[in-house]
């Protein structure tokens, strides 16, 4: 048997925020990160909808990105002070993700981190409060999806917390809060959910369910994602769909290696003075893996039919890999992203010389490569790597080598 979840309710198109007026509650608590949200009057407009809806409304503002456990914790604070019957979530991926990492400790007061990453071990939710994510990004899909990362900077990892309990209860996808992304977040975040759809797609779990999800959102990409990123405002708002998509499909089927490796090294050298972007870091290791994975004739087999949906060509099944990973190289090119860690700069801008020491990759290779075997969606990778194919496939990532082994 398997399971497909998703959100009670899906609310998308232009103008779709104004559905928090029609929720039921006695107090909201609205979660939000830096001050896009804020800057644009979307905050602003959230919080009339709920007042109007008859609600007391609190805000939780400053998530950073890559949201870590001390914010979820004083998150958790302000809602037990509070007791919010609604966490309304607004903006990318690093505000969703805290809030649903703080309703658990909300809920559940006793429940350490490490509680909360035991996978699909959360109890029972929506006993306090009910979840509401709203979107402004077109990539990390969280306001569909069971999974939630959160950030142990005193460790440098990234950390997944997998439950179906944490799929929310309501999600809008409004795309007039996707049109006010910079180019570099919409090349991130489009990476992103390409990474998510291929993954879903070659994932040990997938299914028919899954599958329609990840093909149709894997074309609407490759159409729409490049002239997003040059500004076509009908393009980005079909990236909103599209990123949608990909979230139901790898909610359900899980990810891969991609996302293991991702995980592990966006701040595993945060003290060089940068963050690995996850949709940069995902953009950059999935070409690698899916040359790895493709020794898994299933696998292989699964590429090619995304390389047919995809238009590319080929006579034969490794001919089609080696067009997809060609095309994924070229969107990368397209979006200023680089292809190796070597040549990943400060700005995530592709630069001769990236702000990671080759010395110390080297030196905390070993460390990475085992955390990265042990992330919660390498179990779902069709092809599992030992110990020596992870440190060899990050070696890969970091000096842009072809994939052999």
């Amino acid at each position: 048997m398997a399971r497909f979840t998703l959100p009670r309710d899906l609310y998308h198109g232009k103008g779709a925020l104004e559905q928090l007026k029609t929720l039921k509650g006695k107090r909201a608590i609205i979660c939000v990160g830096g001050g896009s949200m804020k800057r644009f009057g979307f905050l602003d407009r959230a919080k009339q909808y709920l007042q109007e809806a008859g609600m007391e409304v609190e805000v939780f503002e400053g998530i950073e990105s890559d949201p870590s456990v001390e914010t979820v914790m004083k998150g958790a604070e302000v809602m037990q002070k509070f007791q919010p019957d609604w966490i309304v979530a607004i903006g990318g991926g690093s505000p969703i993700d805290a809030a649903k990492a703080m309703w658990i400790k909300y809920e559940y007061p006793d429940c350490t981190f490490e509680d909360m990453c035991k996978v699909f071990g959360i109890p029972e939710l929506r006993k306090k409060a009910h979840f509401c994510a709203i979107s402004s990004t077109s990539g990390t899909a969280t306001e569909v999806t069971a999974f939630s990362i959160i950030t142990d900077y005193a460790k440098g990892t990234k950390y997944p917390i997998a439950d179906f309990e944490i799929t929310p209860d309501i999600a809008i996808v409004d795309p007039e809060l996707a049109e006010t992304m910079p180019k570099k977040l919409v090349a991130h975040t489009g990476m992103d959910a390409i990474t998510h759809a291929i993954e879903a797609y070659v994932s040990t779990a997938h299914s028919d369910y899954a599958d329609a999800l990840a093909i149709h959102a894997i074309e609407m990409i490759q159409a729409d994602l490049i002239p997003s990123y040059n500004e076509d405002m009908a393009a980005r708002d079909r990236m909103h769909n599209a990123q949608c998509l990909a979230g139901m499909a790898f909610s359900n089927a899980l990810l891969g290696i991609v996302h293991s490796m991702a995980h592990k090294t966006g701040a595993a050298f945060d003290d060089f003075g940068a963050h690995i972007i996850h949709g940069a870091a995902n953009a950059m290791y999935l070409p690698k893996v899916i040359a790895f994975n493709a020794k898994d004739p299933e696998a292989k087999k699964r590429y090619g039919v995304i390389a047919d949906y995809m238009h590319l060509g080929g006579a034969n099944d490794d001919e089609k890999v080696q067009l997809l990973i060609k095309e994924l190289r070229r969107m990368n090119d397209e979006l200023n992203i680089p292809h190796c860690i070597k040549n990943y700069g400060a700005d995530s801008y592709p630069t001769g010389q990236g702000f990671v020491p080759e010395e110390v990759f080297l030196e905390r290779l070993p460390g990475i490569a085992e955390r990265a075997i042990g992330d919660a969606c390498t179990g779902s990778n069709p092809r599992q790597p030992s110990q020596e194919e992870m440190e060899k496939l990050l070696k890969c990532c970091y000096y842009d080598l072809d994939v052999d082994f």
